[in-house]
């Protein structure tokens, strides 16, 4: 546990732990799975769904407002998520992908909405959910487009090499492929989430104290440098959390990609 003094009150300052931040109690007692993450994991699903309605419900020739922002969206996926991966089978994806992005993105973005104030994804289960989603559908996709002994051979034995490659190369495919890719599609998302929380929860919580509950002349000034660094690393937290949708989405691109055309 991190801790800083106080200067000329004796008291110590403690900074959150991961109890503290991420063991949210029932919001509604006796129901121990409704927690604050799963209302604002439905309150995000509800968001995503309001906002392509609004947009698309009944579309304009030319659009304007709502329809032309989620527009701009759905073209960001289309041009850097689906195409470059899935190329001439885009279009049949498009709804999983934009869903992914919009859902995430999202997700992600609660951590700096005020009252809010949590990223979805800071919980293991959520992206658990939507990267086991992609696995099976993955897998489900390598075997019906290239039969069950065809995804595993071009899985495990790309051609053009010496056969005694295959020995150490295959072992690492198969175990690339199927444990570390899910796995690391999931925390990949979750980890950078729970970091970023934990930073701005650190940051904000050293400003408040320092500033309200413990104000001195000396503590003033780290309470200053916990405001600047909290306004810096919300703005960087919403670039990462941007960034962390976009991977996402495309890494569900490429692995769905992989799965309809054997990698030669």
């Amino acid at each position: 546990m991190i801790t800083l003094t106080a200067p000329a009150h004796g008291d110590e300052f403690t900074a959150p732990t991961p109890n503290e931040l991420f063991d949210l109690a029932p919001i509604i007692p006796g129901v121990e799975w409704f927690t604050k993450p799963v209302l604002l994991a439905v309150l995000s699903a509800i968001i995503v769904i309001g906002l392509t309605w609004a947009a698309f419900s009944k579309p304009k020739l030319v659009p304007r407002g709502m329809q032309n922002v989620v527009e701009y969206g759905y073209m960001f996926v289309r041009d850097q998520v689906a195409r470059p991966f899935l190329g001439k089978d885009a279009d049949r994806f498009m709804g999983l992908l934009v869903t992914l992005f919009f859902l995430v993105l999202v997700w992600n973005l609660m951590g700096v909405v005020p009252i809010a104030q949590f990223p979805v994804a800071s919980h293991i289960a959520f992206p658990a959910v939507l990267a086991i989603s992609i696995y099976v559908l993955k897998i489900y996709l390598g075997v019906k487009h290239q039969g069950a002994g065809g995804y595993f051979k071009n899985m495990m034995f790309p051609p053009g090499l010496p056969k005694p490659i295959y020995l150490l190369l295959s072992p690492i495919e198969f175990l690339s492929n199927m444990i570390i890719a899910p796995f690391t599609h999931a925390v990949r998302l979750f980890a950078n989430m729970f970091a970023g929380h934990m930073l701005l929860a650190f940051f904000s919580m050293v400003g408040f104290w320092f500033l309200f509950e413990k104000l001195t002349p000396l503590g003033a000034g780290v309470g200053v440098v916990g405001v600047v660094m909290t306004i810096i690393f919300t703005g960087f937290e919403i670039f990462i959390q941007f960034l962390q949708a976009f991977l996402f989405a495309m890494l569900a691109s490429m692995y769905i990609g992989g799965s309809l055309h054997a990698e030669h």
